[in-house]
C-alpha cells in the first residue's frame, strides 16, 4: 500500500527538568554513507521540526532540545530510518546499505523497542512468507491468503495490546498506539488508547493521538458519509447526496500510486459485475495535476464517476477522514451510512458477494 510519508513521531510525558537535561545530542558513524545531507523529523514540544544535518565521510552530529522521548525519522538520500531519541547522548552506527539495522546506543527507549521487536520475530517472519505469495494464486487461494494475513494482523494487534496494558506509560506503547491509528479502525484504536496511562495521554504525542481518534471516529462503521461536493473530470460539481439510494464504494486513489493502479482492475471487475444491482463506485483522486489524473482514468478504463479537488494529499474529503495511505475505501449503504472500510482484493469481492449474490438466492 502506498503510504503518506509523514514525519509522525511519538513522545512520552515527563516531569519538567532543567534546560540542560532536555538536550539531545545525536552522533552518527555510517560506513559507506559518504558526504551527504540528511534530515531529521522530530517534535520540539508541540511543534514538528525538520533538522538539516551534514554528514562528512559518513559521520555527523546534531544537538537539539527534546523535552520528551520520541520516535524520530532520519531521511537519508535513498532510505529512511526510525530511531527512538531522548534527552542525553545517543550514538548511531551502521552501514549505508542497511540503515534499517542501525545500532543505537544511549537510548533506553530504543533498547525497549528492540527487545519487544525480538519477541515479534516469529510473527513477522510468518507475515513475510505470506506476502511473498500475494497475487500469485487463484481467486479462491487468494481469498484464503488474505484471510490468513488478516488473522495474522489480529495476532500482532493482540500481542501489542497486551504489551501496552502491561506498560501503559511507555513511549514504545504510545508509539504502537499512534502507529495503529495511522491506518486502523476507530474501535481498535480506541481500545488501545484506553489502555494508555494518564501521563502518556497528557504528553505531546498523546494529545495528537487524541485528536487523531476524533478524526477516525468519522469513518466508524454506522457513521453517516460526509455529503461532500467535488468536481468531476469535466469540472462539473457533483454532490455525494446524488448517489443516495445506492451502495457506493468510495475509492481513494491517485495516478501516481502503484498499488492503487494495481487494484483498479479488481474494482473494475466488481463495478461491471454489480452495476446493475444498485451498486456504483465513486473515485476520489489525491492527484494535484489534472492531466495525470485524466490519463490514468483513460488508461485504466474506469467508467465510474471520478472526483477531485486536485489538492493532492490535502484533498478535502481524504483529510476529513484522515486518510494516510491509499488505496483506501469506504463502502456506503443506500441510506448513506458507512458499512465497511478498506476493502480490496479478494476481501472486497467477498463482501460484495455477501451483499448481492447471496441476497438474490
Amino acid at each position: 500500500m502506498k503510504t503518506l510519508k509523514t514525519l509522525t513521531v511519538a513522545a512520552l510525558f515527563c516531569m519538567s527538568a532543567p534546560a540542560f537535561a532536555q538536550q539531545t545530542k545525536v552522533t552518527g558513524d555510517i560506513k559507506g554513507l559518504g558526504d551527504v545531507e540528511l534530515s531529521m523529523g522530530y517534535y520540539e514540544g508541540a511543534e514538528m521540526k525538520t533538522a538539516k544535518i551534514m554528514a562528512t565521510g559518513g559521520k555527523f552530529s546534531w544537538t537539539g532540545n527534546m523535552k520528551e522521548p520520541q520516535k524520530a525519522i532520519l531521511m537519508f538520500p535513498r532510505q529512511a530510518a526510525w530511531v527512538y531519541l531522548e534527552p542525553g547522548t545517543i550514538s548511531l552506527t551502521g552501514t549505508a546499505d542497511s540503515l534499517y539495522a542501525l545500532t543505537v546506543k544511549g537510548s533506553k527507549s530504543q533498547a525497549e523497542a528492540d527487545a519487544f521487536e525480538a519477541t515479534m520475530k516469529p510473527l513477522n517472519d510468518r507475515r513475510d512468507s505470506l506476502y511473498q505469495k500475494y497475487g500469485k494464486l487463484s481467486k479462491e487461494e487468494q481469498l484464503v491468503l488474505e484471510q490468513q494475513i488478516d488473522a495474522l494482523r489480529g495476532q500482532v494487534r493482540n500481542v501489542q495490546s497486551k504489551y501496552i496494558a502491561a506498560n501503559p506509560e511507555s513511549i514504545v506503547s504510545l508509539t504502537m498506539a499512534t502507529e495503529r491509528a495511522g491506518m486502523g479502525a476507530y474501535p481498535d484504536v480506541l481500545a488501545v488508547y484506553e489502555l494508555l496511562g494518564p501521563k502518556a495521554k497528557a504528553s505531546g504525542e498523546g494529545k495528537r493521538l487524541t485528536e487523531r481518534l476524533a478524526v477516525l471516529k468519522r469513518s466508524a462503521i454506522g457513521s453517516p458519509m460526509l455529503n461532500f461536493t467535488q468536481n468531476d473530470v469535466d469540472g462539473k460539481p457533483v454532490s455525494f447526496a446524488s448517489f443516495k439510494g445506492k451502495y457506493v464504494l468510495v475509492d481513494f486513489w491517485a495516478s501516481w500510486c502503484g498499488p492503487c493502479r494495481a487494484e483498479n482492475p479488481n474494482v473494475l471487475k466488481a463495478y461491471n459485475r454489480y452495476k446493475d444491482k444498485n451498486f456504483t463506485v465513486v473515485g476520489i483522486s489525491l492527484d494535484d495535476k489534472a492531466e495525470n489524473w485524466k490519463k490514468a482514468i483513460k488508461d485504466d478504463g474506469m467508467p465510474w464517476t471520478q472526483l477531485s479537488d486536485l489538492k493532492g494529499w490535502k484533498n478535502d474529503v481524504s483529510t476529513y477522514y484522515g486518510i494516510m495511505g491509499i488505496p483506501s475505501t469506504l463502502l456506503v449503504d443506500p441510506q448513506g451510512n458507512i458499512i465497511a472500510k478498506d476493502l480490496r482484493g479478494a476481501i472486497l469481492d467477498k463482501k460484495l458477494e455477501e451483499l448481492f449474490d447471496q441476497k438474490s438466492k
